[in-house]
């Protein structure tokens, strides 16, 4: 699933189309199939937390648009030259055709596709918590966000939007190992809680900029990660293997000897 630092760096991406008018636009979703941005004009390519947000502008009307996409377990965005061939994934898979004179915009598997009112735009987003790569990033909210659901596992809270914003199934896993907590520590036995989200921001910020993940500081394959993605391989640290677990309908990794205490919940009998 992307996480925050690959939804930022696709937002950096996008930035191609700013100050572009839009040639052409398909947006080849039901709710969205009359809609006709061509002549519009691209002021902004942001995002808040795992939210795309193009913002848009209609000539000198004042009219303002915000196209947003959500890129949930599959969805990107690719940049292409006019006239290149689309090589991002099957033709039935695109969601969006941005057009402009230097670059097209393709998206393909994109979710929660909609154009609101720019000024609509906390409708889709005002839920989200601290961003960890936006401009009101703050560390002590996303805590006290995270302390306001004590028997929550951690593993789950991390991954709670609107405690903070931009953490997904690999952050997670890498941030409670280098803490070493167990994913199914409560929230309310977990020791400092900013310590926790002010790790979450170096890491994300550290690969803000580049599309290869690291939180171990290597950036050659197979290196990138200390337990995500590593079942049954040996612990960097330990020696003891990697485990992997599903964990509220999302996956876990965990080294059990460097993240004591808590453990698996049993299975609930057939």
């Amino acid at each position: 699933m992307p996480e925050g630092d690959t939804v930022w760096n696709t937002a950096r991406a996008l930035r191609v189309l700013e100050g572009q008018v839009l040639t052409g636009s398909d947006l080849r979703v039901p709710q969205l199939a009359a809609a006709d941005l061509t002549g519009w004009r691209v002021l902004e390519s942001a995002c808040r937390g795992k939210h795309l947000l193009l913002r848009l502008a209609a000539g000198d009307s004042g009219r303002r648009m915000t196209l947003h996409s959500h890129l949930r377990m599959d969805g990107s965005w690719r940049i292409y030259r006019p006239g290149q061939a689309w090589r991002g994934g099957p033709a039935h898979t695109i969601r969006a055709v941005l057009r402009t004179a230097p670059a097209v915009a393709v998206g393909y598997h994109l979710h929660e596709l909609a154009l609101v009112p720019t000024a609509d735009e906390q409708t889709l987003v005002g839920h989200l918590g601290p961003d960890l790569l936006g401009p009101d990033w703050d560390p002590d909210e996303a805590a006290r966000r995270l302390a306001a659901h004590p028997d929550t596992a951690i593993a789950e809270a991390l991954l709670d939007q609107s405690n903070l914003a931009g953490i997904g199934n690999l952050y997670k896993s890498e941030l409670l190992f280098l803490r070493g907590v167990s994913p199914w520590t409560p929230v309310r036995d977990v020791p400092d809680l900013r310590g926790i989200t002010a790790l979450a921001h170096r890491l994300l910020t550290a690969n803000a900029g580049r599309w290869t993940q690291s939180t171990t500081g290597s950036l050659r394959r197979f290196e990138t990660t200390y337990v995500y993605g590593r079942r049954a391989q040996p612990c960097r640290r330990c020696g003891t293997l990697i485990e992997k677990a599903e964990q509220a309908e999302r996956v876990t990794y965990w080294c059990p000897t460097c993240q004591p205490g808590h453990l698996v919940p049993p299975s609930p009998p057939a």
